[in-house]
């Protein structure tokens, strides 16, 4: 049998690395698609083929012909910074919904057997009345960020609809773990670790209650390769009613804790894994961040996906990354 080939897009970042790593483990041929503009070289697994571009330029259409399409593509290549989806709006859905179109057309050119989207979960519910949030919970996202990610899940139900693309979402709460970047545009987990290595005052945006659902790199990564082999049929069995739900909850998967942690007793779990205290000091909220957000994983747990990582304990594991990236 010939090999299974993968794409990770934005493969060298955070999260995307830890799908290629889990890929590779399978046995599939990885290829990542990153820019390097938030993701790092020394993040890119040994065995993957390494392709430096932007998702919205022709490199994208030179990788699938190379490979001749793809067993699985992982989208995860993004604009992922709230605040900068608010200030360019046009940039934000440049990358997200520009670049998403240049991915999934050369997918549908040149062949993709499962097409994974990377949504989120934290943004595209906006304020939900029901917590944790199911996936069939009303679509109102509160920021560019959020409606580029939604607006995208669109686009898939075309492209299941029109094209036959067997294409799922996965909608992340708020991801921590090693790898993250703790300069970079956002993950407070990693910020925090930054600032109590260095023993350096952490800064809470808003009164520090309102709350996210906090859930494991390790664990995402997990997700990922589940709905890119489950069969279809066991996908489309993931709500009771399918015919009366919206074709994009059918196809889309919560990926979170379902457990809510306020950003003040984040830093009190951070302090502790760390044995370090510092001083906390409290900043305006910032504007197009929700301020509640918790979701329900029971479809994915109807596939067999599990939360394995408790957040005291991937919180230790992500400082003492954090730490020792410094220390090498």
């Amino acid at each position: 049998m010939s090999q299974k080939k993968a794409l990770i897009t934005g493969g060298a970042g955070f999260i995307g690395s830890h799908v290629a790593d889990r890929f590779l483990a399978e046995g599939y041929a990885v290829w990542i698609l990153d820019d390097l503009s938030s993701g790092k070289r020394e993040n890119i697994p040994a065995g993957a083929t390494f392709v430096q571009g932007d998702i919205r330029s022709a490199a994208v259409t030179d990788v699938f012909r190379e490979a001749g399409g793809f067993d699985v593509v992982s989208h995860h290549a993004a604009q992922i910074d709230v605040r900068i989806s608010v200030s360019d709006p046009r940039r934000d859905a440049s990358i997200n919904v520009d670049g998403f179109l240049n991915v999934i057309e050369a997918a549908r050119t040149f062949g993709c057997g499962r097409f994974v989207f990377v949504s989120s979960g934290g943004v595209v519910y906006g304020e939900p009345d029901v917590r944790p949030t199911p996936e069939t919970a009303p679509k109102l996202p509160l920021s560019p960020y959020g409606v580029t990610k939604l607006v995208a899940e669109q686009y898939l139900h075309y492209y299941r609809s029109i094209h036959g693309m067997h294409a799922v979402a996965l909608r992340y709460s708020n991801v921590y773990g090693p790898r993250q970047d703790p300069h970079g545009e956002a993950g407070v987990v990693a910020i925090f670790s930054n600032r109590l290595r260095d023993g350096e005052p952490v800064t809470i945006f808003g009164d520090g209650e309102q709350t996210r659902d906090y859930v494991y790199v390790g664990d995402v990564a997990e997700a990922n390769y589940l709905v890119a082999t489950a069969p279809l049929e066991a996908i489309e069995r993931t709500l009771p009613d399918p015919q009366g739900a919206e074709a994009l909850d059918v196809y889309a998967f919560n990926v979170g804790t379902s457990t809510e942690t306020s950003v003040n007793e984040l830093a009190r779990l951070l302090m502790k894994v760390s044995g370090r205290t510092v001083e906390t000091k409290y900043a305006p909220a910032r504007p197009g961040e929700v301020q509640h957000s918790c979701i329900a994983t029971d479809k994915l747990k109807s596939l067999g996906w599990q939360c394995g990582v408790t957040i005291e304990e991937g919180l230790g594991r992500t400082y003492r990354h954090i730490a020792q990236e410094v220390a090498r």
